[in-house]
Parts: structure tokens; sequence; C-alpha cells
């Protein structure tokens, strides 16, 4: 099974979470942050990835260190569940419908994390939740996986549509790309005989 264990405690936050890459999609998540707590049990689902999370977060600061420590934690969780990265087909992308919002994503497990984003959210908050923390989530997640994440906005008007459908489209990339392929399973999937 691949999966892996996380705790990170700063002054800021605390969180415990654990992944497992070949689940059933369940979840159970308390991030502190209503809106988080859904996109990522959407993710787990989507991903068909086992995930629990629990954070102790300075909320009545704001949502930012929650959300950004969330996503160091998942993205490291991502890392140690993939090992050497063996037999992994390495690519995923989805293009996503979520009402008028459609959303592409591309990921690549190359060693070398950077999140790219074309993601125009139209509100500043949905519910009580800062929007600007979606880059800030995705950032830090793909930092700490090493992963080159692309997520770009096709078309959308509803900042809920676009934000529920980025993470849903980011979800089915990484099924994809953390799928273990039949032809190559005892391959690292790159010439350079590495993924570091």
């Amino acid at each position: 099974m691949r999966t892996a264990e996380i705790h990170r405690e700063t002054a800021e936050t605390d969180i415990t979470l654990s992944l497992n890459l070949d689940g059933a999609g369940e979840s159970a998540v308390q991030t502190g942050l209503g809106f988080l707590d859904h996109m990522l049990t959407l993710f787990a689902r989507h991903g068909r990835f086992d995930l629990r999370v629990h954070c102790k977060g300075d909320t009545w600061v704001d949502g930012h260190h929650s959300a950004e420590d969330i996503g160091i934690c998942l993205g490291k969780a991502f890392r140690d569940a993939l090992g050497d990265k063996r037999g992994i087909f390495r690519y995923g992308d989805c293009a996503l419908p979520m009402d008028e919002a459609l959303i592409l994503s591309a990921a690549d497990f190359s060693g070398r994390g950077a999140a790219y984003l074309d993601l125009p959210i139209p509100t500043e908050k949905i519910g009580s939740f800062d929007t600007e923390l979606v880059a800030e989530f995705f950032t830090a997640f793909a930092a700490n996986a090493g992963l080159t994440l692309h997520i770009r906005m096709l078309s959308g008007k509803n900042a809920h549509h676009i934000v529920e459908g980025a993470f849903k489209s980011v979800a089915r990339a990484l099924r994809r790309a953390v799928a273990i392929d039949p032809a190559c399973a005892e391959e690292i999937p790159s010439t350079k005989g590495t993924l570091e």
C-alpha cells in the first residue's frame, strides 16, 4: 500500500494528515475552514485517495496559515507515498466541466515542484473563505510534492464552481499520474533514471 502519515506542528498550526493513494475516496477532514473541508473531501473522492486531515490553526488571525500548511503536509504525503515513483504513469491531465466553469489541470511528478495557475476567481471570498488561499494551497502542495502542476480556467463565472472545478480536476489528473502503468511497473518513468 502506498501510504503516508505526516505530523507538522508550528506556532501557527498543528496538523495531522494521513494519505492512501490506493484507497476508495474515503475522507475525514477537519481543517477549521469549512470551504476547504468541502474541497478536500471532494478531492479525496475524485482522486480515489483515502485522506484524513485534522488541523488546529490560528484561524482567528485568518485562514492563510492553515491553508498553506495543509498544502505543505499534503504535498509531503504524496512525496512519501510515491517513494521513488517506480511504475507510475507520472503524467496526468483532466479537463473538467463544473456547470459553466471548465478547468484544465495537468500534472507531472517531475521532482521539480511548482504550480502554474491561470485561475481568475471573480470574488474575494466564498462564504468566509479567502479565495486567494486557493493559489497558496496549490503552490505549497506542488512544491512539497515535487509536482509540476498547471491549472487553467478555460471558462467560468461562478467562484464556487471555478474553485470546485479546480480541486476536482487536479484530483482526477493526480489519480491518473500516480496510477501504476502495468507495462512499466518496475521502471522509473524518466530517461535520467530518477525523479528526485
